[in-house]
């Protein structure tokens, strides 16, 4: 798949952990066809650990597309072999996760939002992605982090991920992220919106891509965004709170697309032949009809015959074996009249002027200087490990490591060379590759020759460099040798 088929992704819907899932998706994707979906956050050790059940956590079916694989992880070897079994089911971009303030994400194995406070990891990870894969990498994040929440240290950190990555899109939460041991939800509360850091992004960063996220509850307010100049919003829970609503009018209000005058009969007319195909599927009665059904819950929303249709589906779901025999027993309480209704009608209304003035509160522009992007401490030590020569293996599985029916994927091994010169000039990027490449292949071998051509860029000295495996090789570059055991520089 490549995104260039479809529309951009002016409209996305955000991942959320529990909600976003396969069942989600599909009733999403039945109200909308142009909108951008995103999975629920996935953490690179689940994939690299489930790989005898990568379908469970991976698979999805095609009509889906464009969607989105969120990945999040603090460890470099992981996130690239996450990545590389994720290649064959075919998502149209990786999105790697520094926004979740979640105690279970931050705290533990320290990625989410934490990672914000150490961009130039940041900035590795997202260059391994790119590496081992086809599809374009972005970064989901917040404008900032406990006291680090100025706009210019928000600024560093787009700055330094893009210089030292090929990522070029970037998804804003205007909001900071408090790791001091509030809930999530709080999180979404508390801390103050300050959209006008992300309309500075845009002012101060042209060549980037950026999307507007938090707070953003309509179309309404969508469009209201875009005509301020956003590239693109991410709706969260209102597209899961009110789906009908809300993503019932993104493909003709945000894409100018004509209404498909699909009714909610026939999406759960659809949607019934999803459910019982997927019914039980897991093992363990798993997943059950609750579980698929979850997503239907609010598809009523501020309908007449909602609350009934709730309880109906409370008690319903104590004996149902059937997504069939759910419908059956629930839709009683919905009137033929909101069951009938094409889905085109009345825009819920919304903040028009959610973003009136945003430019007049805009802070100052940033001024990037490289001394301060990166201090003479962390230059220095960056000169040792991206002056190395870097070797990044990416062998394909083989198709019996795959979802089923996933084309078979040849070995092949990606090195990619780039050698400081003096001045830290770029003496050479070099690409080889043990098989012969597809266009598609050709792709990634770029976006990484990029990201080594960037990371080479900063280094500001030159510096001999020891004998391949020696014992001066390991001490200097150890911090490779940890985290890219593979690196040649390691190795006799």
């Amino acid at each position: 798949m490549g995104a260039s088929r479809y529309r951009p992704p002016l409209f996305s819907v955000a991942p959320m952990m529990e909600w976003t899932d396969n069942h989600y998706r599909t009733l999403a994707r039945l109200i909308s066809k142009h909108a951008w979906l995103y999975t629920e956050m996935l953490a690179a050790e689940t994939i690299v650990y489930q790989q005898g059940n990568l379908d469970k956590f991976l698979a999805y079916s095609p009509e889906q597309n464009p969607i989105v694989l969120q990945i999040g992880g603090s460890k470099l070897e992981n996130l690239a072999k996450a990545t590389e079994l994720a290649t064959a089911y075919n998502y149209d971009e990786i999105n790697f996760n520094c926004g979740c303030p979640s105690p279970r994400v931050a705290g533990h194995g320290c990625f989410g939002a934490r990672l914000m406070l150490d961009p130039k990891f940041v900035g590795e990870a997202v260059s391994v992605i790119a590496a081992n894969t086809n599809v374009p990498v972005s970064v989901k994040c917040r404008i900032g982090v406990d006291d680090h929440d100025s706009y210019n240290e928000l600024c560093d950190f787009i700055y330094k991920v893009s210089s030292l990555s090929p990522t070029r899109h970037f998804i804003i939460h205007s909001r900071k992220a408090l790791l001091n041991g509030i809930s999530p939800a709080d999180n979404r509360r508390i801390p103050p919106l300050k959209y006008e850091f992300y309309y500075a992004l845009l002012r101060d960063f042209p060549d980037l891509t950026f999307t507007i996220n938090g707070g953003i509850n309509s179309v309404v307010e969508a469009n209201a965004a875009l005509r301020e100049g956003a590239h693109g919003v991410m709706v969260g829970r209102a597209a899961y709170h009110n789906p009908w609503h809300t993503l019932g009018h993104v493909d003709t209000e945000i894409y100018g697309a004509p209404s498909s005058g699909i009714t909610r009969r026939e999406i759960l007319q659809r949607y019934q032949e999803y459910g019982d195909s997927v019914l039980w599927k897991d093992g363990n009665n798993r997943p059950n009809v609750r579980e698929v059904a979850k997503p239907l819950i609010n598809l009523f929303h501020s309908e007449p015959g909602n609350g009934l249709w709730k309880r109906k589906s409370d008690s319903a779901f104590m004996h149902c074996t059937t997504m069939k025999s759910f419908f059956e027993e629930t839709l009683v309480a919905i009137p033929d009249s909101v069951l009938d209704a094409p889905i085109a009608g009345r825009v819920p209304s919304g903040r028009e002027d959610l973003f009136a003035n945003i430019h007049d509160l805009m802070p100052p522009p940033y001024h990037a200087r490289e001394e301060e992007a990166f201090p003479p401490n962390q230059k220095s030590f960056e000169n040792k490990e991206k002056m190395a020569s870097i070797t990044m293996t990416a062998p394909f599985l083989s198709a019996t490591n795959l979802a089923k029916g996933s084309p078979r994927m040849g070995q092949r091994r990606l090195v990619v060379v780039a050698n400081a010169a003096k001045g830290g000039e770029v003496e050479g990027v070099q690409l080889s590759g043990e098989t012969k490449r597809e266009s598609s292949n050709g792709r990634r071998d770029l976006m990484f020759a990029a990201a080594a051509a960037a990371l080479a860029s900063v280094a500001g000295v030159a510096m001999a460099e020891p004998k391949r495996g020696s014992a001066e090789a390991k001490k200097t570059y150890a911090p490779i040798c940890v985290t890219m055991p593979t690196a040649k520089v390691c190795h006799n």
